[in-house]
């Protein structure tokens, strides 16, 4: 764990609405010789379950989905500001097309279960437990239906989070 210390999830103080809604985080999966992430603004962290969670939603065109689909563990990756640019680029390209490591500079870690940067700040190691495509006919909400026009519904992914850690 090069430049990481391991964390008790419980002692952590941090606000999710904006690790998660403002700042973002990579989700990454795979194997040293095959991964990719992605950069998502939409999830939540909690207990169910009676677990320490971490929940993450993928559209199913999204190169990751495939990724954390054919793999039981996942990574949930936070940055500083100074990564905007490189999290824009995980958002807005696909790992068919780019190399996205490359395009960015990220240094992958690969030391647990699942791939991470050791650029990033925080990082939570995500064993999946539960994933189910989300039933527009349970949106109690309607408007909600408006994020879906082309009728993607996100996969919702709840891991187990087996580790936090914070960079030293």
């Amino acid at each position: 764990m090069s430049g990481f210390k391991e964390i008790i999830l419980k002692q952590l103080s941090l606000e999710p609405f904006s690790l998660i809604g403002d700042s973002w985080m990579l989700i990454t999966s795979g194997n040293m010789q095959d991964y990719n992430m992605m950069t998502a603004s939409w999830g939540g962290l909690g207990v169910l379950w009676n677990k320490p969670v971490a929940i993450c939603f993928i559209r199913p065109q999204r190169y990751t989905f495939e990724f954390v689909e054919r793999n039981d563990y996942f990574s949930l990756s936070f940055y500083n500001e100074k990564y905007r640019d490189a999290l824009t680029l995980c958002g807005t390209k696909s790992g068919r097309d780019v190399n996205k490591t490359a395009a960015t500079n990220f240094t992958p870690v690969f030391d647990e279960p699942a791939p991470y940067f050791e650029e990033a700040d925080l990082v939570f190691v995500c064993q999946k437990i539960h994933s189910q495509f989300l039933d527009p006919g349970c949106f109690i909400d309607k408007s909600v239906e408006k994020n879906y026009n082309n009728g993607d519904y996100h996969k919702m992914y709840v891991g187990k989070i087996i580790k936090g850690l914070k960079k030293e």
